[in-house]
């Protein structure tokens, strides 16, 4: 058993997915500001570029589409490569987002173009990173970007809800599995985050101005979502719900599911 104070975040070798912007780029810049580095994947080299290029020689640019394995794969083998050895941290953050339309007239194409990169990144992050975790035999951690999402089951938003909770799941499970190898695992189940998720998404224009408007209204920075993070890691928690909507909407739907699910779908129709 490792120590339960070791803080991982501090000095990490650290691989970010999605490091190009929002919630990816506010980890890389904290990371390197508690004496890391950091490789900075994205599936736009120049986003990447750019991050890295922020934070000078203690972050490498990769170019990377979580959605291919392959792909994931050759980024351990950069990250390897550049650090020397196993990394100490990884976070698979990469996503997207999807809405406004129920299930049923959804496209098709867009299920498989949200869960392609919103579950089978974080599947194809841990299936790659936690045998070579668990071979260098010393503290690290993985953190998974899910949302409130993946309990919060809103109405017009079942790909993206579906992404969250199958990483949600993913993320108790590889939790258990690693328990007492000394990897922490920690969960992410933000509310708004002050990103460009929705405007880079495929949400028709209605949508993606009421969720600009309550992103605006009671969203938390980046910076503020990833410190949060990183400190729950150290600490070993597996849930990491920062805004106090999730952490309220949790308790509700765990003891009340059914009331949940139901005031949920009547608040939907009352906001629209």
């Amino acid at each position: 058993m490792w120590p339960f104070g070791t803080k991982r975040t501090h000095r990490a070798d650290a691989v970010i997915t999605g490091a190009g912007s929002g919630i990816g780029a506010a980890f890389a810049r904290e990371l390197a500001h508690r004496g890391g580095r950091v490789v900075c994947s994205d599936i736009d080299l120049g986003a990447a570029q750019a991050i890295a290029e922020e934070i000078g020689t203690s972050a490498l640019p990769v170019q990377c589409d979580v959605a291919d394995v392959d792909a994931v794969y050759r980024l351990a083998e950069e990250a390897q490569s550049w650090f020397g050895g196993a990394p100490t941290l990884v976070i698979n953050n990469a996503g997207v987002g999807a809405g406004g339309a129920v299930i049923g007239d959804s496209a098709l194409s867009d299920w498989e173009w949200v869960l392609n990169i919103n579950l089978w990144g974080p599947i194809h992050g841990c299936h790659v990173f936690a045998p070579i975790l668990r071979e260098a035999r010393r503290p690290a951690g993985i953190i998974n970007v899910a949302s409130a999402a993946a309990f919060g089951a809103a109405p017009g938003m079942a790909a993206y809800n579906v992404s969250k909770a199958g990483t949600l799941s993913l993320s108790e499970t590889l939790a258990a599995e690693l328990a007492g190898t000394g990897i922490n695992v920690t969960v992410l189940c933000p509310t708004f985050v002050k990103t460009n998720i929705v405007s880079s998404g495929r949400i028709p224009e209605e949508t993606t101005q009421l969720a600009d408007r309550l992103m605006r209204l009671t969203g938390f920075s980046p910076e503020r979502v990833a410190r949060t993070c990183l400190d729950t890691l150290d600490r070993g928690g597996l849930y990491c719900m920062p805004n106090p909507e999730a952490r309220i909407g949790w308790g509700i739907k765990r003891f009340t599911p059914t009331v949940y699910t139901r005031a949920a779908g009547l608040a939907t129709r009352v906001t629209t």
